[in-house]
């Protein structure tokens, strides 16, 4: 069965959120209690709007239930280790609706790991031996991993042993056929990957079969301007086309669309809006923005504004 992405399931156009975030996980201090979260990096917005966080400076995954004032502990938490109980600075989990399982990308650990929601004492060592940042979901099941040492993203299927290169791979550097320490990765429908390139201040665009990427946001150095990124982490593509990126050192989340010379502000850049260092960023089916809000310890919600037929705006 083919599931819609989350962003192809949101029937109305919209273009602009609030700017006020509303802390919805974490926001307690630093901490290992489950009403804390230490260093959060990536992020899972479920339909149900169950968020599952890579507690990263906690070396777990913690599934926080919307409208909760705390969490739940998933996998992991049992400190830092290598056993299948344990995790090693987690850096990004997604839900694996086809097999009812969360594959979880363990950084520390050079580990990519699945484990069952209907049985959480069975886990599985899905890949090893490699710098894992971030993993997704293509919709034929296949599975995306950016490899941050290696500057390359592969894809892989069940009883892969070394997977199949779509990004990257040519060395370390600033080519369009190179990356440099890439971070978080997007797949769209036409099997298209999206990698922010961390160390190169850029989103690279690699479609189906290419020997070398396009540059879809930034590439104009490392800055602030709106040309420009700093240390980009989380991406997503909606069904428009549109490009999210998290701005990290900006402390702000970006929109670009395909061929633009600048980029808008979405949320952030701005002290009254009191993103710090965000990671990862995720949708909800109507269209709400989530963020990972790493440097305050959080998980911040920034509500949709809508626009009607007439183009009034509707809040």
């Amino acid at each position: 069965m083919v599931f819609p992405s989350i962003l192809e399931q949101i029937k109305t156009k919209y273009n602009k959120w609030k700017q006020q975030g509303i802390i919805i996980a974490g926001g307690n201090g630093k901490g290992d209690q489950l009403n804390q979260l230490y260093d959060p990096e990536g992020i899972f917005v479920h339909e149900n709007k169950t968020i599952f966080i890579a507690d990263r400076g906690n070396h777990r995954i913690v599934e926080w239930k919307y409208g909760s004032k705390s969490g739940q502990i998933v996998a992991g938490g049992n400190g830092q280790g290598n056993r299948n109980d344990q995790l090693y600075h987690s850096t990004d989990v997604i839900v694996d609706k086809q097999n009812n399982s969360l594959i979880i990308a363990d950084y520390g650990n050079r580990r990519v790991m699945r484990l069952f929601l209907e049985n959480r004492t069975n886990q599985q060592n899905l890949i090893s031996d490699i710098d894992c940042w971030s993993v997704k979901i293509d919709k034929d099941g296949f599975i995306y991993v950016s490899d941050h040492g290696k500057d390359e993203v592969r894809r892989w299927k069940e009883g892969d042993t070394h997977g199949t290169l779509v990004a990257g791979g040519n060395g370390r550097g600033r080519n369009l056929n190179q990356l440099h320490k890439p971070t978080y990765i997007f797949v769209d429908k036409d099997y298209s990957v999206y990698v922010s390139d961390h160390h190169n201040h850029r989103v690279m665009k690699w479609t189906k079969n290419a020997k070398k990427g396009i540059i879809v946001a930034g590439g104009n150095g490392h800055g602030k301007n709106l040309n420009q990124l700093s240390y980009p982490r989380g991406v997503i593509v909606d069904h428009l086309g549109y490009i999210y990126v998290t701005d990290c050192d900006n402390h702000r989340i970006m929109c670009w669309y395909e061929g633009d010379a600048e980029g808008s502000i979405v949320v952030g850049g701005k002290q009254s809006n009191q993103l710090y260092h965000p990671t990862d960023l995720s949708f909800d089916v109507e269209g709400n923005l989530y963020v990972a809000d790493w440097g305050n310890n959080q998980i911040r919600k920034y509500e949709i504004i809508g626009f009607d037929s007439n183009g009034s705006l509707n809040e």
